[in-house]
C-alpha cells in the first residue's frame, strides 16, 4: 500500500512530555511533506496549534477541537465547522456550574477561563504562550464571565473540564449532556466536551472525501482516547507507546519508543521511506 497522508495528533504523539516536537521528529516531517499530506488533527484549537503548524512549515488545512471545526491558517479562516449552539453552550454552563466543574471555553480566535477557580493546566499554557514568538503566539484570556463571552463570541467550538476524572465522567453521563454533547478524554485529567457528531475521525473523513482520498491511504497517530476514531478510520492506525491501553487495542500497530523517544520518526521511516 502507498500511503499518501500522515494525521498526526499533537499532545503525546507530534510533541514530547515537554510540549515540544523532538528534533528527530522534525526532521522525519520535514522530509516528506513536500510529497505526503501531513495533517495535524487535534483537540486543540487553532491558536495553541500555530507554533507547531509554523515551525513545521505546513500548508495543509489543520483539524482542531477534536474534528469540531477545519481551519486554514493561510487564510485565516474556517473552512468547515459544526460549532456548539448558543443555547445548547448555555445550558452546558448552567450543568457545569452546578456541578462545580473547573472549566476552559474555546470560542473563535481564543482560550477564555474565568478568573475565579482557574483551570490548573491554563498556568502553564499561558506561560508556555508567552515564550512564543508574537506572530504565532496562542490567543488567551483570563475573564469575568464564560457567559458574556458566550454571547460575544461567533463560534463556540468546546468546553474542556479538568479535575477529579470520575466526577466528570459522571457529568458526561447525565442523559442532556450525554444527548448534545460528545465527552472524550484528551488527558488523564481532563474531558473534552464538543458537539454530538464531532470527532477526529468524522472530520478527517470529510476532508479526505473533498480530496479524493480514500482512508486506506492515511496513516494516522494518536495516544489518547480522542483519536481512537481516527485510527479506526486510517488505513494503517498508529498508538504511540505512551498511549492508553484502549488506544493501543484499537490500533493496527503501536510504536517501540515514546513520544520521548524516536516516537512517530520509526513510523515515517518505514511507511515513508526516501525515495
Amino acid at each position: 500500500m502507498t500511503y499518501r497522508v500522515l494525521a498526526l495528533d499533537l499532545d503525546g504523539t507530534t510533541l514530547n512530555s515537554d510540549h515540544q516536537i523532538p528534533p528527530q521528529v522534525k526532521e522525519a516531517i520535514n522530509r516528506i511533506k513536500d510529497r505526503v499530506m501531513v495533517l495535524l488533527v487535534t483537540g486543540r484549537h487553532h491558536t495553541a496549534a500555530r507554533p507547531y503548524y509554523a515551525e513545521l512549515g505546513l500548508n495543509t488545512p489543520i483539524i482542531c477541537c477534536n474534528g469540531t471545526y477545519v481551519y486554514d491558517y493561510q487564510n485565516n479562516s474556517v473552512l468547515a465547522e459544526n460549532a456548539i449552539e448558543r443555547a445548547n453552550a448555555k445550558k452546558f454552563l448552567d450543568l457545569a456550574q452546578a456541578h462545580r466543574l473547573n472549566l476552559v471555553m474555546y470560542v473563535t480566535d481564543k482560550m477564555v477561563y474565568p478568573a475565579v477557580s482557574p483551570v490548573v493546566y491554563m498556568k502553564t499554557m499561558e506561560e508556555w504562550a508567552q515564550q512564543c514568538p508574537a506572530a504565532v503566539r496562542p490567543e488567551i484570556e483570563r475573564i469575568d464571565s464564560l457567559y458574556d463571552e458566550m454571547e460575544a463570541s461567533r463560534y463556540i467550538w468546546k468546553f474542556v473540564a479538568e479535575g477529579d476524572i470520575a466526577s466528570i465522567e459522571a457529568f458526561s453521563r447525565l442523559p442532556w449532556v450525554n444527548e448534545h454533547f460528545i465527552g472524550e478524554k484528551s488527558w488523564s485529567n481532563r474531558i473534552d466536551f464538543s458537539r454530538k457528531g464531532n470527532t477526529k475521525g468524522v472530520r478527517l473523513a470529510a476532508l479526505l472525501a473533498q480530496q479524493n482520498i480514500a482512508p486506506a491511504q492515511v496513516v494516522a497517530i494518536g495516544d489518547n482516547h480522542n483519536d481512537i476514531s481516527m485510527l479506526q478510520l486510517a488505513g494503517l492506525g498508529v498508538a504511540m507507546a505512551n498511549a492508553d491501553e484502549a488506544v493501543r487495542q484499537v490500533a493496527d500497530r503501536v510504536t517501540r519508543e515514546t513520544n520521548n523517544g524516536l516516537g512517530i520518526g520509526e513510523i515515517i521511516a518505514e511507511y515513508f521511506p526516501p525515495q
